[in-house]
């Protein structure tokens, strides 16, 4: 038997002020994109921002369904759209954040395993790590890679196992 260790890290900011002004605008597209997710049953409203290597930035939000499978998350909503509309530029960066009980979370949220397989298949697919800054009301948490997020990720390999 061999016993691995599987690490991951991430680095937590107080403001947004301790980041970039090309940071603090992502931010800002997914806090403002809030407002646009439809998200009657659960009430818990998700936006994403998409940062893409051209410069432009793709927003999306999470999209319910009163039969909830057929939903999707604001994450995939945005890469999906960005990668859509310039289908070779790469995805620098996304910013998700959450609203819920007419104010922000308090903690950031992770993404769900979907968007987490969605992000390392776009990683993949433009061999270029993904910056991901999950934001919360007074906190944002900063992983650097989304293989980071789902290091066990299934793969191209795993097809031709």
């Amino acid at each position: 038997m061999k016993k691995k260790n599987i690490t991951t890290v991430t680095y937590e900011y107080d403001s947004v002020d301790e980041l970039s002004k090309e940071e603090q605008i992502l931010i800002q597209k997914s806090k403002s994109a809030v407002t646009n997710a439809y998200a009657p049953y659960s009430k818990f409203q998700v936006g994403a921002a998409v940062l893409l290597e051209n410069g432009e930035i793709i927003t999306g939000t999470n999209q319910e369904n009163a039969a909830y499978p057929s939903g999707l998350c604001a994450e995939r909503v945005a890469v999906f759209y960005a990668n859509s509309k310039f289908p070779d530029v790469p995805v620098k960066a996304i910013a998700v954040t959450a609203f819920t009980n007419n104010n922000y979370v308090k903690t950031p949220i992770p993404p769900c395993g979907s968007c987490r397989q969605v992000l390392v298949e776009t990683e993949t697919r433009f061999q270029k790590p993904i910056k991901i800054y999950l934001v919360s009301e007074s906190k944002i948490t900063v992983i650097n890679d989304a293989k980071d997020l789902l290091p066990l990720n299934f793969d191209e390999s795993s097809l031709n196992n």
